[in-house]
């Protein structure tokens, strides 16, 4: 009778480590098996997303491409670019524009060969390999909005990006703002908007 007991003790035991064994590697595979960034949307998104646990920490920090990039205004959209401002990230550099007035603009971002103010249609100097150009639409002139628009004696810069080598306004006219974006080379990029106050914010990944 104890022989017995002791091989059923035995046959329980080796069920419950079989068990245990099994659980902690599906635990660890889950754990470890990402090597993709986490999915986030190209447009209206919150913000970057970060890799995954145990992912590629080389792959950019979020969902981009080097395609243009595009969104509708909101009907009620008539603001103003009131600043600028370029800062770095882990793994990418950010360019933040601020607008006042009302709606939230829409945007047309692409790479361009040759930047030219609206308009006019003369040459825009931007330094850097490549040149993004940053189209705001649903904006409006200062006098119509009430709010003063942003305005710099010379193309901003920040000694802390890696990617973006400067930021030049350009103008508005006739409903459309135009930012260009100097940049090293074409990199992957994306854009998105936040609130209170609006914004515009376009990320530029660091080169693969």
């Amino acid at each position: 009778m104890y022989v017995r007991r002791a091989a059923l003790l035995a046959s329980s035991l080796s069920l419950v480590l079989l068990t245990a064994c099994a659980g902690s590697g599906d635990l660890g595979t889950a754990a470890g098996g990402g090597d993709a960034p986490s999915s986030a949307p190209a447009t209206g998104g919150a913000g970057p997303a970060s890799p995954s646990a145990g992912g590629d920490t080389s792959a950019p920090p979020f969902p981009a491409d080097a395609t243009p990039d595009t969104a509708e205004p909101s009907a009620d959209s008539q603001g103003t670019v009131t600043d600028i401002r370029l800062g770095r990230h882990d793994g990418f550099d950010r360019i933040v524009l601020e607008l006042g007035g009302t709606g939230t603009p829409g945007w047309d971002v692409r790479y361009v060969d040759a930047p030219s103010s609206q308009g006019s249609g003369d040459a825009v100097d931007v330094a850097g390999g490549a040149v993004l150009q940053v189209t705001l639409t649903g904006t409006a002139y200062p006098y119509a909005t009430g709010v003063e628009e942003y305005a710099a004696d010379a193309p901003l810069t920040d000694p802390a990006a890696q990617v973006v080598t400067e930021v030049v306004f350009d103008a508005t006219f006739e409903g459309q703002t135009v930012t260009f974006v100097g940049v090293q080379e074409e990199v992957p990029f994306r854009v998105y908007s936040l609130a209170d106050p609006t914004r515009i914010v376009v990320e530029v990944a660091d080169p693969a």
